[in-house]
């Protein structure tokens, strides 16, 4: 058996490998790394998305982790990634455990572990995971384990919603007031992931309406990947067409990650908002400081960190990295092209929830519909068309193997436009003289090749993937 972690954490298939056997064997590992941590008085924080069996999977967390003598807090229902990060940093606990396999399709479950910080464990901290699981299993060793009912008894796991402490900390990173004065009609779609309900939680007392869809329990996501992107959302689009409606906010399946859709019912993607938000920190906020982004993501974000003089640093996929800038200080703001992005005053994970009222106050603040501020941003920032191509593998790729094949094959022009750099971030990375750029890598938490593309019109994005997708063919 084989288990390993990937950009963010262990994912599985449901019965195949994602059984309660191997993840007991991965909780003893963590606890082994929780004790190696802290010994004096380690702590967790364990939470679960709305995906099968992933309450009973985070009770078994819990056994474990009591067995061992590390004090558990165990989430009552299913809860959002961020509000789980931000739980291990308010209850100043040792590490936690998220039950999650986030955006990924239904079959499939898994385990994010968050540092002290409230944000991913570094590389070296699942590393160091991976290498206890090999100790224990050339050992022998199975894993400690105790009823949950004895160990509630005994103090080692206690119950609690940690939603509560999280929406007070939102509340001091948006201006309520704000959001309030817009009296916005908002379409809420949680995707049925642990996100369900929340935005509307948090402004329930003010003047914003809220209508829920896809808030529901359904661990088969209605047979849809997770992922607020244009192809999952067919009934956020149709909701928004057939009402008088501001905005439809969509969160994945651990609401770690957002996409949205204007009034038109045009799909807004996380760049634009990250783009917009960021614009709206700097401009109306005054706040200054790095800007973070990831190799992926939008260079919208290089010219509006440009025009205010700001340093942008680009980091390979993964949140991980842009937490990493954050914990260090002088962060204003990161994101990565899937969706995930925090602030200043923020733990260093992404977090759909705050990214959505972030946009609401961005639009009330404005007094504009959200079609009106994307034409804004685009005509001071851009033009900026972008796609990605997720083509699925048949056999593994090894990665260093691709990028030195790719950067033995990199062309002079691609569709008559000059190749002015290559970079090797993370994956290879053409950029071209009209700022457009192709982004070829594999993913780090499911068997495809991703090929991205950004250009100033869609013509030369579709040009850009079809050259991207006869490279990464041949990889």
């Amino acid at each position: 058996m084989t288990i390993k972690f990937g950009t963010d954490g262990w994912r599985a298939v449901i019965s195949e490998t994602f059984t309660f056997g191997n993840l007991r064997l991965v909780a003893q590992a963590i606890a082994d790394y929780v004790r190696e941590e802290n010994d004096r008085s380690p702590s967790v924080v364990v939470g679960f998305d709305t995906r099968f069996l992933s309450d009973r999977y985070a009770a078994e967390v819990a056994r474990v982790m009591a067995a061992n003598r590390i004090d558990t807090w165990l989430a009552r229902a299913d809860t959002p990634t961020p509000a789980i990060s931000y739980a291990v940093l308010h209850k100043k606990a040792t590490a936690g455990v998220m039950i999650t396999a986030s955006h990924n399709a239904p079959r499939y479950n898994g385990v994010k572990l968050k540092s002290c910080f409230g944000g991913s464990a570094s590389p070296a901290h699942h590393k160091r995971v991976e290498q206890l699981l090999d100790r224990n299993l050339s050992t022998a060793r199975g894993p400690n384990l105790m009823e949950l009912e004895e160990a509630i008894k005994m103090d080692r796991v206690h119950k609690f919603d940690p939603a509560w402490a999280y929406y007070e900390h939102l509340s001091s990173l948006v201006d309520l007031d704000i959001i309030s004065s817009g009296e916005l009609r908002v379409v809420a779609d949680g995707m049925f992931g642990s996100g369900r309900g929340a935005i509307g939680e948090v402004l329930a007392r003010g003047r914003t309406h809220v209508h829920n869809i896809r808030h529901e329990m359904n661990p088969g996501f209605g047979g849809i990947h997770p992922e607020p992107i244009t192809r999952h959302l067919g009934l956020l689009l149709s909701t928004i067409q057939s009402g008088h409606w501001d905005v439809g906010l969509a969160t994945d399946g651990d609401a770690d990650r957002i996409g949205a859709v204007d009034a038109q019912g045009n799909f807004v993607d996380p760049h634009r908002i990250f783009a917009l938000v960021l614009r709206y920190l700097l401009e109306k906020r005054g706040l200054r400081g790095q800007v973070v982004r990831t190799v992926s993501t939008t260079r919208m974000i290089d010219r509006i960190a440009a025009q205010y003089g700001l340093h942008l640093i680009e980091t390979p996929v993964g949140f991980n990295h842009i937490a990493d800038l954050m914990i260090a200080g002088g962060v204003v703001m990161g994101g990565e092209e899937s969706g995930g992005m925090s602030i200043q005053g923020h733990i260093p994970e992404g977090d759909g929830v705050l990214l959505g009222l972030l946009l609401l106050e961005v639009m009330a603040a404005a007094k504009a519909p959200l079609h009106v501020l994307v034409d804004d941003l685009l005509a001071k920032y851009g033009p900026a068309q972008y796609a990605r191509t997720d083509m699925k593998l048949t056999r593994p790729v090894e990665k260093k193997r691709m990028v030195e094949m790719l950067l033995n094959l990199a062309p002079a022009a691609i569709s008559g436009v000059a190749v002015e750099d290559v970079q090797t971030v993370d994956g290879v990375k053409y950029y071209l003289n009209d700022g457009s750029w192709l982004l070829i890598r594999p993913s780090g938490t499911e068997p495809v090749l991703r090929v991205y593309a950004e250009a100033p019109d869609d013509n030369r994005v579709k040009a850009l993937l079809g050259f991207g997708e006869e490279m990464a063919a041949k990889a």
